[in-house]
């Protein structure tokens, strides 16, 4: 089995407290509420994703019922836990995601707070990952010992992966239970061959059984000393990507005790408060004169969670969820996935219609198969994501490095943020390359 590199400590504050009893009031304290990074999970599909969010996290991210019926992740699921440390351990055993330590049983010091994305790995959700991608700072991609690599959709999310931006990863060699360990030492190699000459050739692979929950400790340690927390800048105008947006309301609820639409995704800056006056862009759909319009939404925030808490307000860093005065019928089933939030009058603009100045990819990802990519052809209609959000284009003008494309579903973006390009090809939408928005 390959050896892991030896890593360095990981360096933890220590206790100003001088009295040995720990006051619930200071129990609460020192946990931190908000977590300070998204984290995604990415890999082909039935690599493992799922069972090993839950084995850092306790929860199953698959709850909508067609997930639990297929086996599969359908939408971008959430899950947030504690990264831990035993002071008596020695490393990487000291490292864990428990109240206790699972070895010596003495109560163990949180570290950091983390927010994990569960992207799916089906060749058909393509469009739900690379939505996904934009809203992370981090990623682990899941490549399971047990199958040849690369797949498919290993080689179509590295791709992603880079095309959205994500500076640094950790690969996770899953699945290490259920093959020999010359089979583990085969698979390895294939991976280091797989990532060469990529932006991740360097990456940690860290051998591990999601379902045996082996080498999580290793992992912990990794994530705490390669994925540091990012600066971001509270001081700027707020700007939240929605990933989700439900209605948690019952059948049959009395509309007298009905709560408001929550809009679930990222703060990628700023910060925002509970009663704050927000704007949702594009909005909701109108017919005007025969046209099919989009229309800003205002509501007002009425409640904010972040890390399972409720708070008075949030900052960038983890997975979030909103609270709104919205009815209940205007979010439900993510019909506002790919919204932007932020105070009104403050938000980017929304397009209808962009350019692009294009850089494709020499070949189609995803394929099993080498297919070169063809140039973009006038009238053609591609698949576009942007931030949290997908939508259709149609080409109605090329020129030399660019296109522009009318959108079937406008999007809310800044000029020059980066756009991923799918193509239809066969009967599925394939990763060709990405653009940047021009004025």
């Amino acid at each position: 089995m390959p050896k892991i590199a030896k890593t360095k400590k990981v360096k933890t504050k220590k206790s100003s407290k001088t009295s040995k009893k720990i006051t619930k009031k200071e129990k609460k304290i020192e946990e931190p509420v908000q977590p300070e990074i998204n984290i995604g999970l990415v890999g082909h599909v039935d690599h493992g994703k799922t069972t090993l969010v839950k084995a850092l996290s306790g929860k199953w991210t698959d709850t909508h019922s067609e997930e639990i019926k297929r086996g599969i992740t359908i939408r971008l699921g959430y899950a947030d836990t504690v990264f831990r440390k035993c002071p008596k351990c020695k490393e990487p055993e000291c490292f864990c995601v428990n109240d206790k330590c699972p070895r010596c049983k003495t109560k163990t010091k949180p570290l950091r707070k983390v927010s994990f994305v569960d992207a799916p790995g089906h060749e058909s959700l393509m469009a739900t990952m690379l939505s996904g991608a934009t809203i992370i700072d981090y990623a682990l991609l899941l490549i399971a010992a047990n199958e040849e690599c690369p797949q498919p959709q290993t080689k179509e999310h590295l791709m992603a992966l880079e095309i959205s931006g994500i500076k640094k990863i950790i690969i996770m060699q899953n699945k290490i239970d259920v093959v020999s360990d010359e089979q583990v030492i085969k698979n390895y190699n294939q991976i280091k061959e797989f990532i060469k000459g990529t932006s991740y050739e360097n990456s940690l692979i860290i051998p591990i059984s999601a379902q045996h929950s082996t080498n999580i400790d290793v992992l912990v340690q990794a994530i705490e000393e390669s994925f540091p927390t990012p600066e971001k800048d509270i001081s700027k105008e707020p700007m939240m990507f929605v990933a989700r947006s439900f209605d948690i309301n019952p059948p049959g609820s009395d509309p007298v005790n009905m709560r408001g639409g929550i809009l679930g995704g990222a703060l990628k800056q700023g910060k925002l408060t509970i009663n704050d006056e927000i704007e949702i862009k594009p909005g909701r759909s109108l017919e005007k004169s025969g046209k099919k319009l989009w229309e800003p939404i205002t509501t007002k925030i009425v409640g904010l969670i972040t890390g399972g808490c409720p708070v008075k307000e949030i900052f960038p860093g983890g997975s979030v969820g909103v609270m709104t005065m919205l009815d209940p019928a205007i979010v439900k089933s993510d019909s506002l996935t790919g919204s932007v939030v932020g105070k009104k009058g403050k938000l980017p603009k929304v397009w209808y219609e962009f350019k692009l100045e294009t850089h494709l990819l020499e070949k189609v990802v995803g394929l099993k198969e080498d297919t070169s990519v063809e140039p973009i052809k006038q009238n053609e209609i591609l698949m576009l994501n942007i931030n949290s959000a997908a939508t259709v284009g149609f080409v109605t003008e090329l020129k030399k490095d660019s296109i522009s494309c009318s959108l079937k579903i406008p999007v809310c973006a800044e000029p020059e943020s980066r756009v991923s390009i799918s193509r239809r090809i066969g009967t599925r939408w394939r990763l060709i390359g990405y653009g940047i928005i021009k004025e």
